[in-house]
């Protein structure tokens, strides 16, 4: 199992329990990943933590003064 976090931008978009899927985008050393359709972005990873999984599942949302956080597992 792998955990990731995803910055959120407006509540309700997601909840715990939810199965989503990830597009993968390509920086110049970097990878970052999309919940489809665009409900939340993920920080950069290098090369080496590429996610190899496209399917999770999300965990928990979480609300603190940056606004909203989802945290997904994925089975690799």
């Amino acid at each position: 199992m792998r955990e990731m976090e995803f910055k959120m931008e407006r509540e309700g978009l997601l909840k715990a329990g939810d199965r989503i899927t990830v597009t993968e985008g390509v920086l110049p050393s970097n990878y970052y990943y999309t919940i489809c359709p665009s409900l939340a972005m993920s920080g950069n990873y290098p090369f080496s933590e590429r996610l190899l999984a496209r399917e999770g599942r999300v965990e928990a949302v979480e609300q603190n003064d940056r606004g909203f956080y989802v945290r997904a597992v994925f089975d690799e």
